[in-house]
């Protein structure tokens, strides 16, 4: 921290505001919290200090959202996720800063072209079947596989994955309160399972650790926004919300 001058806490500050924000309202706000970390400590490094404060606001989400689950959906996901978190880590030990972030920029791009044209052949299967709804549909094996591997590997590189579970799940059709719960669940786990192997790659230290009390109270700020500003949030607007924050981050992250 005694590196950091009063600007660059002020935008990690915002950071960690916007992560209070992502888990207990928009996931794809947490990806800007990515840019914004990286944009003021090294790649690696930034990595290593949100951890711990992605764990808090999962903790606060989970809170919130626990009777929102769907547990047969997780539990498809874990085994590819812990692959993807292991092939992570041996990357992380492998590239450069500006390799990390352009990876998981471009990745997250190509995920996001994927989702709109299947949502756009989804609407147009629909259109021909006519007005009856469909409840949210589980993706089918090979599919929650590859979200699952790609989730667990941005978000071990770049603690990137919360928008790669966002498409996973809008793509599964899920209402807004049970997209939260399920996403909520997820990361906590997930992030808990990360932090051998973050603490091991030197990625959290005892200084990242006294930032990240520093930034806590604009952390718990950011839950409470998105907790209030949830309710007012209808589900189309909330799947664009998530979209396009998403696209934002990706393309902050390639420069």
């Amino acid at each position: 921290m005694s590196g950091l001058g009063a600007a660059d806490l002020a935008v990690l500050a915002l950071g960690a505001l916007l992560v209070g924000i992502a888990k207990t309202a928009i996931g794809g706000v947490g990806a800007i919290s990515v840019a914004l970390f990286a944009a003021v400590l090294p790649a690696r490094e930034s990595s290593g200090a949100l951890l711990p404060l992605l764990i808090v606001g999962d903790l606060f989400a989970v809170h919130a959202y626990r009777r929102h689950v769907d547990w047969p959906a997780l539990l498809r996901l874990f085994p590819s996720v812990a692959a993807g978190v292991l092939v992570g880590a041996v990357f992380v030990a492998g590239v450069d800063d500006t390799a990390m972030r352009r990876t998981i920029g471009g990745l997250l791009l190509a995920v996001v072209a994927v989702h709109l044209w299947q949502r756009r052949r989804r609407r147009r299967a629909a259109a021909e079947a006519g007005p009856a709804g469909a409840p949210p549909r589980p993706a089918g094996r090979w599919v929650a596989f590859c979200y699952g591997l790609l989730a667990g590997f941005t978000t071990m590189v770049a603690n990137a994955g919360g928008a790669v579970m966002s498409l996973y799940l809008l793509a599964a059709g899920y209402a807004m309160l049970t997209f939260l719960g399920t996403a909520a669940w997820f990361f906590l786990i997930v992030n808990l399972f990360k932090v051998p192997f973050s603490a091991g790659l030197g990625l959290i230290t005892a200084d990242s650790l006294a930032l990240n009390a520093a930034l806590l109270p604009a952390l718990l700020l950011g839950a409470f926004i998105g907790r209030a500003g949830v309710k007012r949030l209808d589900q189309k607007k909330f799947e664009r919300l998530v979209l396009a924050f998403t696209v934002v981050a990706s393309l902050n992250l390639l420069r």
